[in-house]
């Protein structure tokens, strides 16, 4: 069966809102929202594509994209690759060209339509910011906090509390501190023990490899309204991660890093090849910084993830 190559495009209005449309009835997967595109044509370019299928279906001309994510899936009567682009500008006023219904959607309720399977990653792509912040360890706790604090008022918007050398009573109270101070602003990631999932409704949680490969065959350890993320360094995690319904990933090192020097480095050229056979987000990590953001897109990431580059306090 040929995998059928699509364009998909994840359009963000200027108040940050997502553009969705209904699929016809009589369309596979028929009446689920999608994120508007079409079939890229032989010897044609995503980007042309792009272009063409949004012009025909929205009436809209775009300025300004990037490529967001690459998803592949198999349903049962056809297999797909959705080539992904974040339009970031574009000029006309969109409308249903072809009769379909359009919704305008702030990112956090796009889980509240529902969509093809396939897209889901594309869903959890478009909620997700490029920047994932890890804070760092061997800080005490009133530096900690206020760390958090100054980097959610900068506009981090996710944070992984990230504290190797606490024993367990301190890290929970300071998971506590976080929380609040992350509440409606960022989306906090916590790591531990999964028996402590039901203490932090709120929280996602950021899975050790260790962990993926304790739990990955049981699935994911609650639904999909949480964020669940694992950390991962070669390809068999990342089939371990796939298999688990992780929402992202963190992929490491990229380059040689101050706090795992003895790990070593996939460089930028592994770290693509890994990606081009995963279809969820993935942060680099290790070794980048804001700086690296947009070659981290070439490479097929969602963003950069980090510790020092990321701290405001650094």
């Amino acid at each position: 069966m040929k995998r059928i190559h699509v364009v998909a495009a994840v359009i963000r209005g200027a108040d940050g809102r997502i553009l969705i449309a209904r699929r016809a009835a009589t369309q596979h997967q028929g009446g689920l929202w999608e994120f508007p595109g079409g079939k890229v044509e032989a010897g044609e370019s995503v980007e042309a594509a792009l272009a063409r299928e949004l012009r025909e279906e929205l009436g809209i001309e775009v300025s300004r994209s990037r490529a967001l994510i690459k998803v592949s899936h198999d349903y049962p009567d056809k297999q797909v690759l959705l080539d992904v682009r974040e339009v970031q500008a574009f000029t006309g006023e969109a409308h249903g060209a072809e009769g379909q219904p359009l919704a305008w959607v702030a990112p956090r309720d796009l889980p509240q339509y529902e969509f093809p399977e396939a897209n889901q990653p594309i869903v959890a792509a478009a909620r997700l910011p490029d920047q994932y912040l890890i804070t760092p360890d061997g800080l005490e706790v009133p530096q900690l906090l206020k760390g958090i604090q100054k980097a959610v008022a900068s506009g981090i918007r996710l944070i992984q509390l990230r504290a190797p050398d606490m024993y367990d009573p301190k890290y929970r109270d300071v998971a506590v501190d976080a929380v609040g101070l992350c509440a409606g602003k960022a989306q906090l990631m916590l790591k531990g023990p999964l028996e402590w999932l039901g203490d932090f409704p709120s929280a996602g949680w950021h899975l050790t490899a260790a962990q993926l490969r304790k739990y990955a065959a049981k699935g994911r350890p609650f639904p999909r309204e949480r964020w669940l993320a694992a950390s991962c360094h070669c390809a068999e995690e990342l089939a371990l991660a796939e298999q688990m319904g992780v929402d992202f990933v963190t992929l490491s090192p990229v380059q040689a890093t101050q706090t795992h020097p003895e790990a070593a480095p996939l460089g930028w050229d592994e770290a693509g090849r890994l990606l081009a056979g995963f279809s969820k987000p993935v942060y680099l990590l290790g070794g980048v910084g804001p700086g690296e953001r947009e070659r981290a897109w070439e490479a097929g990431a969602q963003g950069v993830a980090g510790i020092r580059a990321f701290w405001p306090e650094a």
